[in-house]
């Protein structure tokens, strides 16, 4: 869950601000681990090491974050549409036994 988050911030404007709780403890994670710079608000309580935290922001992917989503394939590599296109032209040979010739009137002209 927690590299889904990283892909998500890699896909994002940074900076990043969470609020849910679930996600400001998974930038916490991805903190520690050296994966993004992030502001991290303390806990409410430093006795207990709980409370609510307001709100999470990441600043950047550093570096290690970048070679852990690498290992994901993460940006994923794809192949531009317009190659799996089937062409909207087609060519037919024309016959040059008798050499350029002149169109014949069954030949369509296109407008220009």
């Amino acid at each position: 869950m927690t590299m889904n988050l990283l892909k998500q911030i890699a896909g994002s404007r940074l900076p990043v601000t969470f609020y849910r709780s679930e996600d400001i403890d998974q930038v916490r994670i991805l903190r520690a681990a050296g994966l993004v710079v992030a502001l991290v608000p303390s806990p409410s309580d430093p006795l207990s090491m709980s409370g609510a935290a307001a709100a999470a922001q990441v600043l950047a992917v550093t570096q290690k974050g970048r070679e852990e989503l690498a290992k994901f394939n993460y940006p994923e590599s794809r192949p531009p549409r317009w190659r799996n296109r089937s062409p909207r032209f087609t060519a037919r040979p024309r016959s040059y036994a008798s050499g350029p010739s002149q169109p014949s009137s069954s030949a369509r002209h296109l407008p220009q």
